[in-house]
């Protein structure tokens, strides 16, 4: 793709790599305990808690996925933006806090799993057990679709083959993280968020400068694809937007109350009390790069008038003919910035849920601290290549991957975590009945076409979780005395 002073893109890309790498190992060095691997031991202050939260939230998706169906779709895009930044919304106010209390009183549980099954002291496993599947099987998908991005990635600048590009992507996020657990992550996820940030406002700036303004930027835009500046219209067809399509988009900001790898970032928070503030930061940023994702993909238009043969590349391929090598190669350095910051915090989540709910829960309780951090490595390895394997597909859609593992933990973990944060009568059982309602709602909800079934699956599927909560509950035993006191609590906690 890049020809001129290709060896300065290449030397961008292994700059990047090393700076990566040595985050990791010095976080290696902090790392002396599985609480330390997993959640960094809760010692992350509010702007590198923010800005790492919304870096693994939106991931690749925000320079390939939005900038894709934005240059696709046009404005239409926006209701997806839309809901989304609800969702980062009300999910730092309406969890952030209450988790970050709960979890530390609930034994200081250092995952999703464990917490649910602290929170209303279910030793039977089942309810651990089947919340952790539920975080591999997803998880699995997610990080494949990073993995995917990474694939485009390599293969637009370098041309290389698109499966050994997919390996190279996963063998740079593995190397970090299979070190430094949480802290490299979340270190490293606050310098990819920040390149994020940044060229998500030097790209539409630039675009709108060479267009000649603003005004001349979506003339052209319009003029290359009618209706791509009307949020009602579908401008790849035509077509006015259906209610169920608006719906459908702004349902995206439900899946933000059930992603763990953000979740995490609630629990790892160095003081509840500094939860507003990284609200504030959280919030802004996702704003900003929304706006500037939706600008990258619909002025997209105005330089590629007869389209691309991958949508998903326009962000990549304007950078490509608008910046010199250098400044080219600090911006495409960004996307794969982006990918990482995902797919590594998905394997630090799958591998924890796996050592500390599968392997210490059932097999050894008495592992040690040592014992679970090497478990815990190993999975990253092998969870990474399962998905692998699931990326090879060069046709893979990253929205697609995305969409499909954003409802599945949505309507898994969003309702039984509210539920479960708010309502002292919820027991066990309608916690299993959300989880398990669902996560096998938008399994089967994904499989069917045509009509009611074109709704994106994480509504129904959010919508089933919570009555099965709520009916679940109430027509089984209220919960111990014992689990109303931590409850009880937890609330004199947050208040």
């Amino acid at each position: 793709m890049i020809d001129a002073n290709h060896g300065v893109v290449i030397g961008t890309f292994l700059a990047y790599f090393g700076v990566m790498f040595v985050i990791g190992v010095v976080a290696y060095r902090r790392s002396s305990n599985f609480s330390d691997y997993v959640l960094g031991g809760r010692t992350l202050g509010p702007f590198a808690t923010a800005i790492s939260s919304g870096a693994s939230e939106m991931s690749g998706w925000l320079l390939i996925a939005m900038p894709g169906a934005a240059f696709l779709t046009g404005m239409s895009s926006f209701w997806i933006a839309a809901g989304l930044l609800a969702g980062t919304l009300l999910n730092w106010l309406i969890v952030a806090r209450r988790l970050r209390v709960y979890s530390f009183i609930a034994n200081n549980a250092l995952t999703i799993p464990e917490y649910l099954a602290e929170r209303f002291q279910d030793r039977s496993l089942v309810l651990r057990l089947i919340a952790a599947a539920f975080i591999i099987i997803f998880y699995l998908f997610y990080t494949s679709s990073g993995l995917v991005a990474g694939g485009k990635l390599l293969n637009t600048v370098f041309g290389l083959d698109y499966s050994l590009a997919v390996f190279l992507g996963a063998l740079a996020v593995v190397s970090y993280t299979f070190f430094g657990g949480y802290l490299a992550v979340s270190w490293t996820d606050v310098i990819q968020g920040i390149m994020m940030f940044l060229a998500l406002i030097i790209v539409p700036l630039a675009a709108i400068y060479e267009l000649d303004g603003v005004g001349e930027a979506f003339s052209a835009a319009e003029g290359a694809k009618a209706g791509v500046l009307n949020g009602l219209m579908d401008a790849s067809t035509g077509e006015w937007l259906t209610w169920m399509t608006i719906v459908s988009s702004l349902a995206w900001g439900l899946g933000y109350f059930g992603q763990p790898h953000s979740l995490a970032r609630f629990a790892g928070i160095n003081d509840a009390r500094n939860i507003p503030m990284a609200r504030r930061i959280a919030v802004s940023w996702t704003a900003i790069g929304m706006v500037g994702a939706l600008l990258v993909g619909i002025l997209g238009n105005a330089y590629f008038p007869g389209g691309l043969d991958d949508h998903e590349r326009i962000f990549m391929v304007m950078v490509d003919i608008m910046f010199n090598p250098v400044v080219a190669g600090v911006l495409l350095t960004t996307v794969l910035a982006a990918v990482m910051s995902t797919a590594d915090s998905q394997l630090l989540v799958c591998s924890s849920v796996i050592a500390d709910d599968i392997y210490k829960a059932v097999f050894r309780q008495q592992a040690s601290q040592k014992e679970l951090v090497m478990v815990g490595r190993i999975t990253v390895l092998a969870v990474s290549s399962v998905a692998v394997m699931l990326a090879l597909n060069p046709d893979s859609s990253v929205l697609g991957l995305v969409s499909y593992a954003w409802a599945g933990f949505g309507a898994a973990f969003g309702p039984t975590l509210i539920a479960s944060l708010f309502w002292p009568r919820m027991n066990q059982w309608g916690a299993l009945a959300g989880v398990v309602v669902g996560g096998l709602t938008v399994i089967a909800w994904a499989q069917l076409n045509g009509g009611i079934f074109d709704l994106y699956e994480i509504l129904p599927a959010f919508i089933l979780s919570a009555l099965a909560i709520v009916i679940v509950t109430l027509v089984t035993p209220r919960p111990s005395e014992a689990v109303g006191r931590q409850f009880q609590s937890m609330l004199k906690e947050v208040k």
